[in-house]
């Protein structure tokens, strides 16, 4: 070691030990060396992921998906079992009667810390799409379908576990392994299942992928709702007897224009109107009316105080004789921080400090909405996103990828944490 090298060792010490008494002063070699050594594996993990359909509403390619997940954690010693979760699913508009099921593997262990690990298997894609990007490597990125949201939370999961099983770890409590396929259409079945576990355990990590240009975990991430409006008129010749009509459309343009300041900036609260429709033909007075808004929230608590300055909005109408119904669906809850979370993301910097890394991790909402919410959704306990691969081009057709080089430190990261969880090393993992 030069002496440069020597006093840089020094000061991370001493800077470490300041910040967090209980972070390591350097990498551990014998994790960094498996993590190293699980990338090929990872990788062709990822081949076998990707190379299977799983959008949403293909039941066929969810149920693949989900069988090669479940025998992957069962040979790596789980209690694995695959869970219909479409009896009793938070119905929505665009909810399928039939969902894809749910993996949950349980591992346990010698201690008292639950840990849960969550990702989603599901994509947006449609079948017969992968043949426009098969899986493939190209220098540091390796592309293919859904790799990137969410195929890779699903391989990274399942590697930190073999690595655990690598170091014989079992000082954790209860680790839980759950794996969805109804993300993207905003886990109408899945949802209870995860508010659920997320209350019974003490830490929660969520393996969404982090971004390819900054590095960093999410401690919130924004609530997404809609607003549907429908309103029934009456049709008539628009030309001869338009006054026998009642125009819907009318009675919608009033509507939209009287709940267009919504928006809250000072609360982050947005409402905003976005696609709408009306009418049949030209010459006729339109008898129906529909039209859909957006809501993004930060605070759970926001919800009421939107949902109920539109209902109290809709009364007001312009054409008494028209019907206006209004459906207000929480599609997703807010993902807000809390003490333990911020506690879990400050002791995660700390580990990527001992690579050499810089990890970013804060309270500002990032992305669109997450699984991690549901789990946070009921418990003040620690539940962090974005502990996946880094990556781009989630919901995209030709450019999804990850960064290869990504895959050691993430690794080294998901299964350090795991074990400081355990053993009581991080400063606060439970309220």
């Amino acid at each position: 070691m030069t002496a440069v090298a020597f006093a840089r060792k020094a000061f991370l010490l001493t800077a470490l030990g300041a910040a967090c008494a209980c972070a390591l002063a350097a990498p551990d070699e014998r994790l960094a060396a498996l993590a190293a050594k699980e990338k090929p594996a990872l990788l062709e993990t990822l081949k076998e992921f990707v190379s299977i359909e799983s959008g949403s509403r293909d039941l066929e390619g969810l149920d693949k998906m989900a069988n090669l997940v479940a025998s992957k954690f069962k040979a790596l010693g789980g209690q694995v079992e695959l869970i219909d979760v479409s009896e009793g699913a938070y119905r929505m508009e665009d909810t399928p009667e039939k969902i894809g099921k749910v993996v949950r593997a349980t591992f346990k262990g010698t201690g008292t810390k639950k840990i849960m690990l969550i990702a989603h298997m599901d994509t947006v894609y449609q079948i017969g799409m992968s043949k426009q990007q098969p899986f493939r490597i190209d220098g540091d990125k390796a592309y293919g379908l859904g790799i990137a949201d969410d195929k890779q939370g699903v391989a990274v999961i399942a590697h930190t576990v073999a690595m655990l099983k690598a170091m014989d770890f079992k000082d954790y409590g209860l680790l839980t392994v759950l794996i969805n396929g109804d993300e993207e259409i905003s886990s109408p079945g899945a949802r209870t299942l995860i508010t659920k576990l997320g209350g019974e355990h003490d830490v929660v990590m969520s393996f969404e992928g982090s971004s390819a240009r900054d590095d960093k975990l999410s401690l919130a991430t924004a609530g997404i709702a809609s607003v549907t409006l429908n309103v029934t008129g009456k049709a008539s010749h628009a030309g001869s007897m338009p006054e026998a009509g009642v125009n819907a459309l009318y009675e919608l343009s009033h509507q939209i224009l009287q709940m267009r300041d919504l928006s809250d900036p000072s609360t982050g609260l947005k409402l905003n109107w976005t696609v709408s429709r009306a009418g049949t033909n030209r010459n006729v007075i339109p008898a129906t009316a529909v039209a859909a808004a957006d809501v993004r929230v930060l605070k759970v608590s926001d919800y009421d105080r939107i949902e109920q300055q539109v209902m109290e909005r809709v009364k007001n109408q312009l054409i008494p004789q028209a019907k206006v119904e209004v459906k207000f669906e929480r599609r997703r809850p807010p993902l807000e921080a809390t003490d333990a979370s911020r506690a879990l993301a400050a002791h995660a910097q700390q580990i990527y400090k001992e690579l050499g890394k810089t990890l970013g991790a804060d309270d500002k909402v990032a992305g669109g909405g997450t699984d991690a919410a549901f789990a946070a959704l009921k418990t003040k306990a620690a539940v962090v996103e974005r502990f996946g691969l880094q990556g781009f081009g989630a919901h995209s057709m030709d450019a999804e990828y990850v960064l290869i080089d990504s895959i050691p430190p993430r690794l080294y990261l998901a299964t350090q944490l795991i074990m400081d969880v355990s053993r009581n090393k991080v400063g606060q993992t439970a309220p």
